[in-house]
């Protein structure tokens, strides 16, 4: 009986391992080529821990040379951290629009809605463009899908300080996942509808955009974090 006991547990341990090694890698990219987050070594560092915490790789690089096709078919999700600018020439991205329309990941992060302002592909994949915002301050942000991984811990109202982002244009087409009540704060221009954290599916792939994760206090959050790793996994295909 020992025996046959000590068989069954290693057999457990080896599929909780392979389990495990199974969750595959994402790559963190963090290229700014316009305004730089004093956050992003912050949210880098939280996003490894989260990866060794839930059994998932996490790489790192600000170098868009990363964006081959070979490279990135190594990765479930790539997630812009705070990305701004014009990151990308003409052969990056189309290694990236090849990784999506193959069923690849992404997943923006705040200052990813900055990013390539000259390519609608990329405007259409993150959900939304950046078109200012006021001072960060303190707001409530409502839950609008409840069942969904990255928000489903959340309050039904949650307050919580950001640099609250406009955008020109909302995003269409989206299931969007938390709204900030504009009534709470002073900047916002978008009205009754004033959407923050959206995902959906693009072009054969996945993506989940959210518009928190401005300071480095953020990426101490439990919620915040909790929020971030449900965008993750969604990202990866693990809803």
């Amino acid at each position: 009986m020992k025996k046959i006991f000590g068989w069954v547990v290693l057999m457990i341990m080896a599929a909780g391992s392979g389990w495990a090694q199974e969750q595959g890698k994402i790559l963190v990219f963090s290229k700014t080529a316009g305004y730089h987050h004093a956050s992003i070594p912050a949210g880098i560092a939280a996003i490894r821990e989260l990866g060794q915490q839930h059994h998932f790789q996490v790489d790192t690089t600000t170098a868009a040379e990363w964006f081959t096709t070979k490279q990135l078919g190594t990765y479930k999700a790539v997630v812009f951290l705070n990305t701004s600018g014009e990151v990308f020439d003409s052969t990056q991205k189309a290694a990236f629009m090849a990784y999506i329309r193959q069923g690849g990941g992404y997943m923006g992060i705040h200052a990813a809605s900055t990013t390539e302002y000259n390519w609608p592909w990329y405007g259409q994949l993150a959900g939304a463009w950046f078109n200012g915002h006021p001072k960060p301050q303190e707001a409530v942000v409502t839950v609008t899908d409840i069942r969904h991984i990255a928000v489903s811990h959340l309050p039904a109202r949650w307050r919580w300080t950001d640099e609250w982002y406009n955008f020109k244009a909302l995003p269409a087409n989206v299931r969007v996942l938390l709204e900030v009540d504009e009534t709470t704060y002073n900047g916002g221009k978008h009205g009754a509808f004033h959407p923050v954290a959206w995902c959906g599916g693009f072009d054969g792939g996945r993506s989940f955009y959210t518009a928190l994760g401005h300071s480095t206090d953020a990426w101490r959050d439990t919620l915040f974090l909790q929020h971030i790793l449900g965008g993750i996994r969604y990202a990866m295909g693990d809803e």
